[in-house]
């Protein structure tokens, strides 16, 4: 891998390579851009098959995490962390400990959060030699569980996407295709039967699916039957890449609007589902209620502002599917294009005030 062409080709800030030999700690931290402020981004540990598969991956998250937080409307960039191990027998204290210290050693250009393979608990150790994280227990102050916030950004962005695609952002008697039922999932599909949709839900877990079938009234399918029922929106939490050529003649949907991450399996099928007419609400932008939440920790949490923040997920929809129509592109373009445009008009507001105050020097 040469690296530094790849820094250089998406424009990368920072890579931190993090190793203690006593605790066995071997992570890379990568910062993407920090233009509208500190990265934000959590803490994956994983069984990499290479070291190079670690960096890879550390690089493509924070990457993704400046278009997430930038589309959210948050003033914070992208960053990620990998540490390389088994989250099932390769963690203790040391470890996040270490880790903790080389988060503090970037002195607040880096704040970490739960991730894939970590947990509250992790955090907690993280937080005991650094104030730079977030997602910890509750007794610091934390929010807590993210499930909620997210499932409630989703049913947000979800209503923005009927609005556009019939006429109004009611979902009363619509018919909701949910794939997947976990903690996020279950949160939503409460929001849409207490507004008045039907459910449709298949998992892999049994009981998830009876919980949803009991609880909100849910039509239960088998796994490979989602993609095929009689729906209005089809709503993805669960698995990612399942946009794909083998489900996109099977939907019926004119909306798909979920939780979950990389829906699209390539770009190209972002391509093919908007010539079909279908609303697509691009997943970073619609799944962003998590980390909104966890990003009004750093105010000091307070559920109220982060749960009205998190509403404005309607808005960025909103905006998404107006600049699709704007430059005749899919909504998945689009969603990059207004993190990009925020991320510019920020760096053009500083050039221009760097410019500024050296002319008033150079007057004096």
């Amino acid at each position: 891998m040469e690296l530094f062409k790849y820094l250089e080709q998406y424009d990368y800030e920072q890579v931190v390579f993090c190793q203690d030999k006593q605790s066995g700690l071997k992570a890379i931290i990568a910062i993407h851009d920090t233009t509208l402020g500190p990265a934000l981004g959590g803490t994956r540990m994983w069984t990499y098959e290479s070291e190079e598969a670690a960096i890879e991956d550390a690089l493509r998250l924070a990457r993704g995490m400046t278009y997430k937080n930038a589309a959210a409307g948050l003033n914070l960039g992208g960053g990620k962390t990998v540490i390389i191990g088994d989250p099932r027998k390769d963690k203790n204290e040391e470890l996040f400990r270490a880790f903790g210290r080389y988060v503090q050693g970037l002195n607040g250009r880096y704040i970490t959060a739960e991730d894939v393979g970590t947990t509250v608990a992790d955090m907690d150790l993280i937080h005991e030699e650094t104030d730079y994280v977030t997602g910890i227990s509750p007794a610091f102050g934390s929010s807590g569980n993210p499930s909620p916030a997210t499932a409630y950004g989703v049913f947000r962005g979800m209503k923005a996407a009927a609005k556009e695609a019939y006429g109004s952002d009611s979902l009363e008697g619509k018919t909701v295709a949910i794939q997947g039922v976990g903690n996020v999932a279950y949160n939503l599909c409460r929001h849409l039967y207490e507004e008045g949709a039907r459910l449709i839900v298949t998992d892999i877990n049994k009981e998830a699916v009876q919980r949803a079938v009991e609880e909100f009234g849910a039509k239960a399918v088998e796994p490979d039957e989602i993609y095929g029922v009689d729906c209005d929106i089809y709503a993805p939490c669960a698995l990612g890449a399942v946009i794909n050529d083998e489900t996109i003649p099977q939907l019926k949907a004119k909306v798909i609007a979920g939780s979950a991450n990389n829906q699209l399996k390539d770009t190209r099928h972002g391509d093919l589902i908007h010539e079909l007419g279908i609303i697509y609400a691009p997943d970073y932008v619609i799944n962003a209620g998590g980390v909104i939440n966890v990003a009004d920790e750093l105010y000091g949490y307070n559920h109220e502002r982060a749960m009205k923040k998190i509403e404005t997920i309607y808005s960025n929809i909103e905006k998404v599917i107006e600049i699709a129509k704007r430059d005749g592109i899919p909504t998945y373009k689009a969603a990059d294009r207004m993190a990009e445009e925020r991320i510019e008009r920020m760096r053009n507001s500083r050039s221009q005030f760097l410019q500024n105050g050296h002319h008033i020097l150079s007057r004096r």
